[in-house]
C-alpha cells in the first residue's frame, strides 16, 4: 500500500485528499485511469489474484510431509506437538473431490484422532474418527481407535460394534490378532463394570438457539438535533427485556483471532478444528460451520426475513423476532475468496467486509433476477467521508479500486459495473468504518486450584483469580443495530450469541426515552477526555450524551489526587474548573465546554459533590493543582509523576507468573504512597488494589486477597455504580477468594449478587456467554453439600 500511495502524484493526492464526497466519481476515475498505467499496480494484483502465486493453495507434498513430522512427534510421546502438525497436515490437504487423496486424507484424520485419545479429548477423537470413515468407510484403523475412544468412556457396546468392524476390515494377520485381543479386555470390562452411554459427539451445531423470545418492544426512528437519528421507545420498557436480536449483514473475523476462533461463529476453535476444502485460510470449529462459510447448506426460503436495500430508515421498527439473512439459501461468504487467489487474507478485515457485502448484493440480485449490474449496496447509514483525513481518503479509495479488481477477477464476465461503481465503494469502506460492530467473546480465567480446596487450606501458589476479560474476534454490520444510538452510560447492553446481536434492556426505559447503547466507552471506565477523544477518532462525532453534557462526578474523581488536608474529601484535578452562581462548572480540556452538574445518588457521593463544589456564592476560579474545596495546592507535575512510578511498580506483579512473597511489600509501600496522593475514589487506586489482591492469590494468602479485592469493589462501586456488569466481574474474583478460603456462606452471597447483576445484563443466555458461571455454581454446591471438595 505504501508503495502505491507514494507513486500518486502529488497533485492527484491532493485532489483525493481536499476532494469531498460529491468529488467522488472524478477522483476515483483518475485515480483508476493512473493505476492502468503503471507497472507496479499490475504487478500487485498480480501478486493478489494470480492462483500461481497464491500462498493459501492446497498441496499434497506439504501434507504429507507435516504428516510425517505429526508421526515423529507420536512416537516420542510428544503429543501435543504432533496434534498441531496433524491439524497443519489437514490444513494443507486437498478435500474437495476432486483432487483428495482418500488414503492420505482418512490416515491423517485418524492419526489425530489417535493423538487426542491419548490427550484425553474423547469427544474431538471421536469427530476425527468419523471424519476418517465419511473419507474412507473400510478404514480400519478409524474404527478400532473409535471403539478404542468409546471403550475409554465406558461405551463398551459400542466399542464391541466398532472393533467387530475393524476387525471385518482389517486386511493383515498382525493387525486382527491386536484387535481380537483389545475385544477379549473390552468384553471382560462389560461383565464387570456398568455402561456409561456415549454422548453425541458428531459434529457442532454452530448455531444457538434463542432460549426465550422477545417480548413486544415496538422502537420508533427518531432524530433530534444533537445526535440525529436514532432509536427510542414508544412503550415502556422493563429491565432486563430482550428487545432486539439480529443476524449480520456481513461479518469478517479478526486477524487476530484467525487461529484460535471459528471463522463462521466465532466460537473458540476445538482440537479438532475444520479447514476449508478449497484454500488454507479459515479454520471452522465443526462441518457444519465450514459448509455454512462455504455454502453447502439451503435454508428455507421462510426462515428468513426480507431486507430491502432501500428501506432501512424504518420508521418504526417492531423487534419482536430476529432479523434474518435475506435469501432462500444462505449466502456463501468465503466462497468467492477462496478461488485461488490469496487476496482475502492480505487485505484489511474492513476491506474484506466490504468485499463480502458486495458480493452478497451480487448473489442477492441473481437470486431475485435482478440485472447483476449495479454500483453497489445501497445501504442507508452515514460514512462522514467529509471528515476523513486525506491520507485515509487516498488509501480507501486505492483499496477500493483493488477490491473491486479482486471481485472482477473472481466473478469475470458475470460482474459488470456501473460508472458509480468505485464511488460507492469507497463510501461502503467508510460506512463500514463508522458503522461496523465488533463482535466479544468473554476470556475467562477459570480459576483453577482455589475452586477445589479444603477448608482452611490456602490455595496452592500460582493460581490465579476468576476473573474474565473481553475479546474482539470479529468485525460486521448490523443493518438494524447500527440505527441504536451510542451513550457512554448506555441503557442497552449488547451481546452476541455466535453472530447474532442481542440487545437487552438494563434499566427501566420510559415511554419515549431514547434506546441506545455503548459504541464503546463509558463513564467510569474512561475519563470525559478520553470518551471524547476516543468516539472522535473511531467514530467521527463528538458525544452529547447526557454524560457528556452533564458534569459526572466520577469524571471529576477517577483520575483526581486528593487534597493534602486529612479532613477534606475535596478533589484536585490537572484540568481547569470554574464554577459560576449558576452551578455550572466551566471545564478547560483542550477546549472549551459547559457542562451542568449532575449530583450522583448515595449520601457518601454527595458528600464528595459539595467538597467539590464548595459552599454556593461568588464565581469561583480553580486551577489545576487547587482543591476544589478548600483550595489548598499541590505540585500536580511532581504528585503525577510519583504516582505513576508508584503504580508501575505495582504492575510490576502482573507479569510475573511464579511470584516471590518478598516482592509483595514493595508494592504495598507503593500503594500506601498512592493512597497519599491519590483521591480515595479515583480508579488507579482501585487497579492498584486488584492487582495486589491478585498478587495475593498467587501466594496464597487469600486472607490479604480478600481485603484487597473488597477495598478495589468499593472504589469501583463510586466510579461506575452499584449494578455496573463491571461490578459483577469484579464479585467473581471476590467469590473466587472466598471459596479458597472455605467461606461458603459468603462466597454464595456474593455469588448472588453478581448474578442479579448478569441476569439483569444477559438474562436466559447468561451461562452461554459466561462459561466459568456454571463452574462457580458447582463449586459452591460442592461447598454447600459436603462442607470441602
Amino acid at each position: 500500500m505504501e508503495r502505491l500511495k507514494s507513486a500518486v502524484p502529488a497533485e492527484l493526492r491532493r485532489a483525493v485528499g481536499e476532494g469531498a464526497a460529491a468529488d467522488l466519481p472524478t477522483t476515483t476515475s483518475r485515480l483508476l485511469a493512473f493505476f492502468d498505467s503503471l507497472p507496479l499496480f499490475h504487478q500487485v494484483m498480480r501478486e493478489l489474484t494470480d492462483p500461481e502465486l497464491a500462498l493459501c493453495r492446497k498441496d499434497k507434498g506439504r501434507a504429507a510431509e507435516l504428516k510425517g513430522k505429526g508421526n515423529a512427534c507420536f512416537s516420542r510421546r510428544e503429543f501435543g506437538e504432533a496434534l498441531g502438525f496433524y491439524s497443519q497436515a489437514l490444513r494443507h490437504v486437498p478435500t474437495n473431490s476432486d483432487g483428495m487423496d482418500v488414503n492420505l486424507v482418512s490416515a491423517i484424520y485418524a492419526n489425530r484422532a489417535s493423538t487426542m485419545h491419548k490427550l484425553g479429548l474423547f469427544k474431538e477423537s471421536l469427530r476425527d474418527c468419523d471424519r476418517a470413515i465419511a473419507v474412507s468407510s473400510n478404514y480400519s484403523k478409524a474404527w478400532y481407535r473409535k471403539g478404542m475412544v468409546k471403550a475409554s468412556l465406558k461405551n463398551y457396546s459400542s466399542a464391541i460394534h466398532d472393533l467387530e468392524v475393524a476387525l471385518s476390515t482389517e486386511m493383515t494377520s498382525l493387525g486382527k490378532s491386536n484387535i481380537e485381543q483389545e475385544l477379549k479386555l473390552i468384553l471382560q470390562k462389560q461383565e464387570n463394570v456398568n455402561e456409561v452411554g456415549t454422548s453425541d459427539c458428531g459434529s457442532k451445531d454452530a448455531d444457538v438457539p434463542l432460549a426465550e423470545q422477545p417480548q413486544k418492544v415496538i422502537i420508533d426512528s427518531i432524530s433530534t438535533p444533537n445526535k440525529g437519528r436514532g432509536m427510542a421507545s414508544i412503550n415502556d420498557i422493563p429491565p432486563a427485556s430482550l428487545i432486539h436480536v439480529e443476524d449480520p449483514l456481513a461479518v469478517i473475523i479478526m486477524k487476530s483471532s484467525r487461529e484460535t476462533h471459528c471463522h463462521f461463529c466465532f466460537n473458540e476453535a476445538p482440537a479438532d478444528v475444520v479447514f476449508c476444502p478449497l484454500c488454507t485460510i479459515p479454520i471452522y470449529c465443526s462441518k457444519r460451520c465450514q459448509e455454512q462459510a462455504v455454502g453447502d447448506i439451503s435454508c428455507n426460503q421462510d426462515t428468513y426475513l426480507e431486507y430491502d436495500d432501500h428501506a432501512t430508515s424504518l420508521a418504526k421498527l417492531s423487534i419482536t423476532s430476529s432479523c434474518k439473512s435475506p435469501s432462500s439459501k444462505l449466502f456463501a461468504e468465503h466462497r468467492h475468496e477462496c478461488g485461488g487467489a490469496h487476496w482475502a487474507a492480505v487485505l484489511p478485515a474492513d476491506i474484506v467486509l466490504a468485499g463480502r457485502i458486495m458480493a452478497r448484493d451480487r448473489e442477492k440480485r441473481m437470486l431475485y433476477g435482478k440485472s447483476v449490474a449495479s454500483s453497489g449496496p445501497n445501504l442507508d447509514l452515514v460514512h462522514h467521508y467529509d471528515h476523513h483525513s486525506p491520507d485515509n481518503k487516498l488509501e480507501s479509495q486505492i483499496y477500493a479500486i483493488i477490491l473491486l479488481l479482486c471481485l472482477q477477477n473472481h466473478y469475470r464476465s458475470d460482474l459488470s459495473w456501473t460508472e458509480d461503481s468505485l464511488s460507492q465503494l469507497v463510501l461502503l469502506i467508510f460506512q463500514i468504518k463508522v458503522n461496523s460492530i465488533a463482535i466479544v467473546r468473554m476470556k475467562s480465567m477459570d480459576g483453577g486450584p482455589e475452586l477445589t480446596v479444603n477448608k482452611g487450606v490456602s490455595a496452592a501458589e500460582g493460581a490465579n483469580m476468576c476473573s474474565v476479560e473481553q475479546v474482539r474476534v470479529a468485525q460486521a454490520i448490523y443493518v438494524s443495530g447500527s440505527l441504536f444510538n451510542h451513550s457512554c452510560r448506555p441503557n442497552v447492553h449488547a451481546y452476541f450469541l455466535s453472530r447474532t446481536l442481542v440487545l437487552r434492556s438494563t434499566e427501566f426505559i420510559k415511554s419515549g426515552s431514547p434506546v441506545e447503547l455503548s459504541y464503546g466507552p463509558q463513564a467510569g471506565e474512561m475519563h470525559l477526555p478520553d470518551r471524547q477523544k476516543s468516539l472522535q477518532e473511531n467514530y467521527y462525532f463528538s458525544c452529547q450524551c447526557s454524560s457528556c453534557s452533564e458534569l459526572n462526578l466520577s469524571d471529576l474523581v477517577m483520575n483526581s489526587f486528593c487534597c493534602p488536608q486529612s479532613n477534606c474529601l475535596g478533589a484536585i484535578s490537572e484540568s481547569t474548573y470554574y464554577r459560576s452562581k449558576e452551578n455550572f462548572v466551566h471545564v478547560s480540556l483542550g477546549g472549551s465546554y459547559v457542562w451542568k452538574l449532575s449530583l450522583p445518588v448515595g449520601k457518601d457521593m454527595e458528600k464528595v459533590a459539595r467538597s467539590l463544589l464548595g459552599n454556593s456564592g461568588a464565581s469561583l476560579n480553580i486551577d489545576p493543582g487547587c482543591c476544589m474545596n478548600c483550595r489548598s495546592h499541590i505540585e500536580v507535575s511532581s504528585a503525577a509523576a510519583t504516582s505513576h512510578r508508584e503504580a508501575s511498580k505495582i504492575n510490576r506483579l502482573k507479569e510475573i507468573t511464579l511470584l516471590d512473597k518478598t516482592l509483595i511489600p514493595e508494592a504495598l509501600q507503593s500503594l500506601k504512597q498512592l493512597k497519599k496522593l491519590r483521591h480515595p475514589y479515583s480508579k488507579v487506586l482501585a487497579q492498584a488494589q486488584d492487582t495486589i489482591a491478585e498478587a495475593f492469590v498467587k501466594v496464597g494468602d487469600q486472607e490479604q486477597a480478600q481485603k484487597h479485592c473488597k477495598a478495589s469493589i468499593q472504589i469501583l462501586e463510586k466510579v461506575y455504580h452499584p449494578k455496573h456488569i463491571t461490578i459483577a466481574h469484579e464479585l467473581i474474583k471476590l467469590v473466587s477468594i472466598l471459596l479458597s478460603l472455605g467461606d461458603g456462606a459468603s462466597a454464595a452471597a456474593t455469588f448472588a449478587r453478581a448474578e442479579a447483576i448478569f441476569s439483569l445484563y444477559y438474562g436466559s443466555h447468561m451461562e452461554k456467554i459466561l462459561a466459568y458461571m456454571g463452574t462457580l455454581k458447582r463449586a459452591l454446591r460442592c461447598e454447600s453439600t459436603t462442607g470441602a471438595c
